[in-house]
């Protein structure tokens, strides 16, 4: 379902943002709408918070950990049988 979304620009910003869609050959509201994707993608799904507490979550524990290098050849003899 779609949704109808109303926003008042001043002329000038307006007559900019109607320059920017010409330019890329665009209709404003797929300009817009192409912004507003853009402006979504780049803000985090997840509060910084959020993260944080998992983090902090998982550092309360001791996993086993060796050199990457001896890791890496641990990984490729499992795969060597």
């Amino acid at each position: 379902m779609s949704k109808r979304l109303q926003v008042i620009l001043p002329d000038p910003e307006m007559s900019d943002i109607q320059r920017f869609a010409k330019r890329e050959g665009l209709t404003v509201g797929e300009w817009v709408r192409r912004a507003l994707r853009d402006a979504r993608a780049s803000r985090p799904v997840i509060d910084a918070e959020t993260k944080l507490k998992a983090v902090r979550h998982g550092a309360q524990y001791s996993f086993p950990t060796a050199d990457v290098e001896q890791m890496l050849n641990e990984i490729e003899r499992g795969y060597e049988g």
